[in-house]
């Protein structure tokens, strides 16, 4: 009776702590197997199952529905949030100013965010920040929602040093107008080294919007991406039963093969909440995709083919193989906020691809997002053991993100402990927390194993609520 009194009370001391103390982890627990000499390490990960479902939202302002697009640029992540903080620039006025919250690649540290403003004001429209990525020569954008009342879509460049905002461009849409959540952009965005192109595809219609730029254009004019138009209607579909796109629909551009077409915007993905990533080209066809796989290659890899409704997809090569990374699955179980790396087939084919790794193998979050759809995922480059290597990151809107390193000369992590699994049965129960419990009152380390279970360095009473929570399902 006494010791369970006395188990009580050391739950109520550390259940009275601040909760980052008991439940921070910034790490995959699991170990990824070497695959055709490539092989994956996790650099830190935030998500609602290691993390915590409650605390990741509790600690981080990242963590919201209005925080909705990420991406990795030259070592930093930027997460843009729209209507993020009260600002009252005068009395009885109030705007919800948009923020971008940055993060060191490497680490997961937070740095400090950025106050979003255009012309030295807060930046307080409506989704005014829903999409945000990069071009190719090092420059950040982001772009506002466009609802189905909205003609065009306003395109603009960030200051990574101060969150000022440039207006590049007004996107018109035609004639032809449907809602467009996210865009994505190819070359260079200030027009001086390269090209610039830009696409969205419409939600719950079968129209794809495109604008374009040469190099050295006129900012004020932008041509239609169609041979002139600003938009077309595509009539291919995977699965073929799709007669348009769903909510959301997220594009990405494929860099072209040559100088000539390498900004070109040629070919990009189109996946579409109800479709599953589809390669295109520009005059709406299919190139190539999911709908290549086999029966028998889908039979004998059951996570190969990606379930619809959720949107992302990046491609990256190490040497002259060619890998893709996509999203499996939404917030379902079982492939809860999962990421699939593939190498592809002969000839960059979808035919013939090899899935290597599902990530993180025990999921990442089953929160919904409200529908929103996109999960985001860049690909960068770096040297480990001598050898290239990607950095991959990924970010799922209110679930968590994460830093893979992937190549020839990378040292996967061996597999920790599964969290709160104490005395090292391959299960969280009662038992592991008498173990904590024996250790803390006699110093008995008879059925310690894995004591820190927070990850902070030390063995307290706070381990005890983190496995408490665990059996609670917190």
């Amino acid at each position: 009776m006494k010791k369970f009194l006395l188990v009580l009370t050391l739950i109520a001391i550390a259940c009275s702590s601040a909760s980052a103390a008991g439940k921070l982890l910034k790490k995959d627990p699991n170990g990824y197997e070497t695959v055709n000499g490539i092989s994956m390490r996790n650099l830190w990960l935030l998500d609602r199952f290691h993390y915590g479902v409650n605390e990741l939202q509790t600690d981080f302002a990242w963590c919201n529905q209005k925080a909705r697009t990420a991406v990795m640029q030259d070592g930093v992540i930027y997460i843009a949030r729209s209507e993020a903080k009260q600002i009252i620039p005068q009395p009885g006025d109030t705007i919800m100013g948009a923020v971008i919250y940055r993060f060191d690649a490497l680490t997961g540290e937070e740095m400090a965010p950025l106050d979003v403003t255009l012309n030295g004001e807060p930046f307080g429209v409506f989704l005014g920040v829903n999409s945000i990525g990069k071009d190719n020569f090092g420059h950040v954008w982001v772009a506002s929602i466009s609802l189905d009342n909205s003609a065009s879509i306003p395109l603009y460049q960030v200051d990574t040093e101060t969150g000022e905002l440039t207006l590049v461009a007004t996107l018109s849409k035609g004639d032809n107008i449907a809602r467009v959540d996210y865009v994505d952009l190819v070359g260079d965005i200030t027009f001086e080294e390269a090209e610039c192109n830009v696409m969205g595809a419409g939600s719950g219609v079968a129209t794809v919007y495109g604008w374009h730029n040469d190099q050295g254009g006129d900012v004020d004019t932008w041509d239609g991406f169609f041979w002139g138009d600003p938009y077309v209607d595509f009539t291919a579909f995977y699965p073929e039963s799709q007669v348009q796109w769903g909510t959301a629909p997220a594009t990405r551009f494929v860099l072209g093969e040559d100088e000539d077409t390498r900004y070109s915007g040629e070919f990009f993905y189109i996946d579409g909440f109800t479709t599953v990533p589809t390669l295109y080209a520009q005059d709406g066809t299919i190139v190539d995709g999911f709908g290549s796989l086999s029966q028998e290659e889908m039979a004998a890899d059951s996570l190969l083919m990606p379930k619809p409704g959720t949107n992302g997809i990046a491609e990256f090569k190490l040497g002259d193989r060619n890998f893709i990374a996509y999203p499996i699955g939404q917030y379902d179980a079982p492939n809860s906020c999962q990421v699939n790396i593939c190498e592809l087939g002969e000839g960059m084919a979808f035919s013939g691809m090899q899935r290597y790794w599902t990530f993180p193998a025990d999921g990442q979050g089953q929160t919904s997002d409200s529908g929103l759809r996109i999960h985001p995922i860049t690909a960068d480059y770096t040297t480990e053991g001598g050898k290239e290597a990607a950095i991959i990151f990924e970010y799922k809107c209110y679930n968590g993100m994460g830093v893979y390193v992937v190549g020839e000369g990378v040292v996967p992590d061996e597999p920790m402990a599964l969290t709160g699994d104490v005395n090292d049965d391959g299960t969280v129960t009662a038992a592991d927390i008498t173990a904590l419990y024996d250790f803390l009152l006699n110093g008995d380390t008879t059925s310690l194993i894995h004591g820190d279970v927070n990850g902070d360095g030390v063995i307290t009473s706070a381990d005890i609520t983190s496995v408490y929570d665990i059996l609670l399902g917190e």
